[in-house]
């Protein structure tokens, strides 16, 4: 009993020794644990804290500032600096200064016009500087109508220092575009983007000539969409807080893809210079012109005969609307396409073409994109309802009178020195004549400048043929014997003046 409780005793002390041993090994156990715990819970804490710093990081990375200078070595190269001189009105007449015909009796009046031209008084020319960029390797360059109104010579800047004499093609004082045209081939050209699918906040880039400084480049953000100016009610402005002075007009505007969205036009300034407002021609429309130019050297625009005002608040409360939106059609002019679509008077026009309409200046220039010939959808209020009524677009009537001054023309600076266009029927008859095309541009040093013809002068004949359209002035001038003198006939206000003019092919 002894034995067995000695034994007993001692097993229960080697138990009781291992427990004490395993009791003594627990604290540290316990403190390792703690400690990986502890380095567990200073990991997790440190990742919970680098994670939303590496996610704002990336973020910041992704909304910073892009680098733009690979877009404006690719490019840029296709972005052109435009030098236009331009002619200014004449001081007096045949070397009298101060001497307006128009205020002398017709026989008088006369007499001054028929007396020979001073060889060596020219009509005063200022010069002047914008922006362009080629659309066609084949030489073709988009600018402002602004920057080459009135010019007598154009001339190309190219980024690799060439610079180039271009012809004017045709212009658009309503939209302000323009086309030009240089002999080149194998030109770099823009990749045209879609305007439509601008977005406020995103952005532009800007690349021009400011102040006549070459290849300059201005970003910044898109501001705000379909601005519409006082005096330019059918053009969408893009606005943007890009740096835009006084030679960047007519130049590209890009997004971060290298595409042209924009052309730039025109800045909100009381100084002269940038103040923070800049307006482009969003590119959808400035191509679409441009095609009508290349074409037909004049443009159309849509038409759809409605006079419109702004809804207010009131005024939406009156027709049924739960915010003010849309053009309220106050009047429709007899047979347009407005009446003949079956618009009223008191309809309010919420969307044209498949675009909202959120307040009456929106309109005008939906309405001007349409080609004439067009059916588009328009949706209207009318009696509370909504509604969809199919209009046909028609040009505009002011289009259709108006014939550009670089309508059709033909022009060879290096043969006769002058752009010409179609006189018109009623101008032939007031001056007596029965054939002639009106001079509109005289090159500086062109022949025709050199033997005194002036812009507004008729061509009635060169070298004893009639001339009777421009592409027969064009044979004539290309038949013409080389380096010899040989008469031109113009009509110069009520007097016919004969004229000595030489051509010389061999110049280029």
């Amino acid at each position: 009993m002894i034995t067995y409780s000695t034994s007993k005793l001692v097993n229960s002390s080697r138990s009781t020794c291992c427990d004490s041993k395993r009791a003594q090994q627990m604290p540290q156990l316990s403190h390792t644990s703690q400690t990986n715990v502890t380095r567990i819970t200073i990991k997790t804490l440190f990742w919970l804290i680098l994670l939303p710093f590496l996610a704002v990081t990336k973020s910041f990375a992704n909304t910073a500032l892009p680098n733009f200078s690979a877009l404006v070595e690719t490019e840029g190269k296709a972005v052109v600096k435009i030098s236009v001189v331009a002619e200014s009105a004449q001081e007096g007449f045949s070397g009298v200064p101060g001497l307006d015909l128009e205020q002398l009796p017709e026989n008088y009046r006369r007499f001054f016009e028929q007396l020979p031209q001073n060889p060596d008084r020219k009509q005063r020319r200022g010069t002047g500087f914008g922006s362009g960029f080629i659309i066609d390797p084949a030489g073709y360059v988009i600018t402002n109508a602004h920057v080459v109104d009135g010019a007598v010579d154009i001339r190309v800047g190219l980024q690799d220092r060439r610079e180039l004499r271009a012809t004017l093609v045709g212009t658009d004082k309503s939209s302000d575009i323009a086309v030009l045209k240089v002999e080149a081939t194998d030109l770099p050209v823009v990749k045209i983007g879609d305007s439509d699918n601008i977005k406020v906040g995103e952005w532009v880039l800007a690349i021009g000539s400011p102040f006549g400084f070459e290849h300059t480049a201005t970003q910044g953000i898109v501001s705000a969409l379909s601005r519409s100016l006082p005096d330019d009610t059918y053009v969408p402005f893009i606005q943007t807080d890009v740096a835009v002075n006084p030679g960047n007009s007519g130049g590209p505007l890009f997004n971060t893809k290298g595409e042209v969205i924009g052309v730039n036009s025109q800045i909100y300034s009381r100084s002269g210079g940038y103040q923070g407002l800049s307006f482009s021609i969003p590119i959808n429309v400035a191509v679409s012109i441009a095609e009508q130019l290349r074409e037909n050297g004049y443009a159309t625009r849509g038409w759809l005969g409605v006079r419109i005002q702004n809804v207010d608040q009131e005024l939406a409360e009156s027709f049924g609307l739960s915010k003010p939106e849309g053009a309220l059609v106050s009047e429709v002019t007899p047979n347009s396409p407005a009446y003949k679509a079956g618009l009223e008077a008191g309809d309010i026009i919420l969307s044209f073409n498949e675009k909202n309409v959120p307040f009456s200046s929106a309109l005008p220039p939906l309405v001007g994109v349409i080609k004439p010939g067009d059916t588009v959808d328009s949706e209207i209020l009318r009696d509370g309802k909504r509604q969809t009524l199919e209009v046909t677009i028609e040009p505009l009537e002011s289009d259709v009178k108006r014939v550009s001054a670089s309508a059709k023309q033909e022009r060879d600076p290096s043969k006769l020195g002058a752009v010409v266009a179609p006189a018109q029927a009623e101008e032939l008859a007031k001056l007596g004549i029965e054939h002639g095309v009106r001079v509109t541009q005289v090159n500086e040093d062109g022949p025709a400048a050199v033997a005194g013809v002036l812009p507004g002068d008729i061509i009635v004949s060169l070298n004893r043929s009639e001339v009777g359209s421009v592409k027969q002035l064009e044979t004539l001038v290309a038949d013409a014997p080389d380096k010899q003198s040989i008469p031109l006939l113009v009509q110069r206000g009520d007097a016919p003046i004969f004229l000595a003019i030489t051509i010389n092919k061999q110049n280029n």
